[in-house]
């Protein structure tokens, strides 16, 4: 890593860093491991949810490294089954057991569906209370998520939402600059799909800057102001990820990869009847499911 990793201030100046390590799909049994070579990479946002199961080990990862609490960002969510006031303050109070801490960097409802009213209340209460520093959603498309911020009496510092080349999202991040939400990018390579590496676009402008692919996506999201967590469960791929903070897309390389939107997304389309179907599906069945 030659520089360092930029920042962004949230709504209420919650300094966050705008690159992370996700965990969503690394199995328990190998998730210690893979966040500690993260940590010892230098990544310092880690991104987990009640509904990866692996938060234990993220935790244990978190206390074998010895790097002070205060120098991590942690992010921990919600799912589908713990919405509701009560249900959400007791499914924080597990997630702190888990990850051994007392208090979490960054709280998100995962999904927009239930009772996230009720976590909602949820949350602004522990948010005032000191013991999360932000709180925030997760998949909420415009309608849900200007219909929440105009019924709460905190409105939510972050959205985290499938964005990527082929699934820009324009008029969704202008919607969040104007109500001063932060957007954080999972799945910022789609995993892969729709040839998202073989791009020619993407292998042109990578040869440009001699990067690869994967790269230039991620700088193409933090250069928007974007946070990215990008997941990786080989150490030489998680430096090479770290590797965006000495160069810069011009605006012609902008303006490229701007022509790869599709509109359509590759991962989640919470407006499905089948994809709210695969979402409470999950609760059964989370290792088959993606989200």
């Amino acid at each position: 890593m030659e520089k360092q990793i930029g920042e962004v201030a949230l709504s209420n100046g919650v300094k966050m860093p705008l690159e992370g390590f996700g965990v969503f799909q690394v199995p328990e049994a190998d998730c210690e491991s893979v966040v500690l070579e993260a940590l010892e990479t230098g990544y310092r946002l880690l991104d987990t949810a009640s509904s990866y199961q692996n938060e234990a080990a993220v935790g244990r990862a978190i206390r074998n490294s010895r790097i002070p609490r205060s120098e991590l960002f942690i992010t921990t969510k919600a799912y589908i089954h713990q919405m509701g006031y009560e249900k959400t303050q007791q499914a924080f109070a597990e997630s702190c057991q888990l990850l051994g801490t007392d208090y979490l960097d960054l709280y998100l409802i995962h999904m927009p569906f239930g009772d996230y009213y009720g976590s909602w209340r949820a949350l602004e209460e522990l948010y005032k209370a000191g013991r999360i520093r932000a709180i925030g959603v997760c998949n909420f498309l415009p309608d849900r998520l200007l219909d929440l911020c105009s019924n709460v009496k905190i409105q939510p510092m972050v959205n985290q939402i499938e964005h990527h080349p082929h699934y820009q999202r324009g008029e969704e991040l202008m919607l969040m600059e104007n109500l001063g939400i932060q957007a954080e990018a999972w799945a910022p390579f789609a995993e892969g799909m729709g040839g998202m590496f073989e791009e020619p676009v993407l292998e042109k402008i990578a040869r440009k800057h001699d990067r690869t692919p994967a790269q230039i996506i991620l700088r193409w999201n933090v250069q928007q102001n974007i946070v990215v967590i990008p997941k990786s469960t080989h150490k030489a791929r998680m430096k090479e990820n770290l590797q965006i903070w000495d160069f810069s897309l011009d605006a012609e390389d902008m303006a490229r990869i701007s022509r790869l939107e599709t509109g359509r997304p590759a991962m989640l389309d919470v407006r499905r009847l089948s994809e709210v179907r695969r979402c409470y599906d999950y609760l059964q069945h989370p290792v088959v499911t993606s989200l």
